[in-house]
């Protein structure tokens, strides 16, 4: 395998990052669907024509990035999203005292729009293309606690409606998986303080003005597509954000 040129540095990568950079094309491609087994090191040595050291060294690096995670004896899977692995990768509202729990989700609008400047820009269409606009309340433990607004690009999306946004059987992230093919494998975030507005106020059950924690998440599929831009708005009197980074 010859190395892949290196834009940065005028060279060529290193032959794992060669081999990574090809894995990851065939998970953006669907060559293995998530929940399922990678074909072994020693197979993936033979097709990339390289050692089986060059292939793990590979594969850690996707297992360190939640691409990829190892199970004992059972071999190298695509990470596939549930229930859990939301909850615990990618929400990250706590209790001020207590543990993290499960969101209850209340849909209260699903609309069609036309991407504005920063939608296109963030989600990489052009602008006025076509997107949907949906707005959640989430509950903890029976407190409304997040309002969520998700912006999501339609030509990734085809068919998705009200009906079978509110029917999916598990979490948001899932229902891509399944339904879409796109694997949601990071998010970045930028976090700033806010005033709540009256409809917000109203919808979190708190005064205008209240101070809120403003989110901003672009969630990314392989080789950092971005699929959904997130603004979500936290009353933080009895919750607060929370993440450890590298915890497996």
């Amino acid at each position: 395998m010859n190395g892949h040129p290196n834009a940065d540095t005028g060279g060529e990568l290193p032959l794992y990052k060669e081999v990574k950079r090809q894995l990851t094309q065939s998970l953006a491609e669907s060559e293995w669907q998530p929940g399922v087994a990678l074909p072994s090191e020693t197979r993936l040595g033979v097709r990339y024509g390289v050692s089986i050291g060059t292939v793990r060294k590979a594969i850690d690096e996707l297992v360190a990035e939640r691409i990829l995670v190892r199970h004992q004896g059972r071999g190298t899977f695509v990470v596939s999203h549930n229930a859990g692995r939301t909850l615990f990768h990618f929400f990250h509202i706590v209790p001020v005292e207590g543990e993290k729990v499960q969101p209850e989700t209340e849909l209260l609008s699903f609309q069609r729009a036309k991407a504005d400047a920063d939608s296109a820009a963030r989600l990489n269409i052009a602008p006025g293309a076509p997107v949907f606009r949906i707005r959640n309340l989430l509950r903890l433990a029976g407190a409304r606690v997040v309002l969520d607004e998700i912006t999501l690009p339609a030509v990734r999306f085809p068919g998705l409606s009200e009906k079978v946004f509110r029917e999916r059987d598990s979490t948001i992230y899932q229902l891509y998986q399944e339904r879409y093919g796109i694997n949601v494998v990071r998010s970045a975030e930028r976090l700033s303080a806010a005033l709540a507005d009256r409809p917000s106020a109203k919808l979190l059950g708190i005064a205008a003005g209240a101070p809120l924690l403003r989110i901003k998440r672009t969630a990314l599929t392989y080789q950092n597509a971005p699929v959904e831009l997130r603004v979500s708005l936290v009353n933080t009197a009895e919750h607060e954000y929370f993440s450890d980074l590298g915890k497996n």
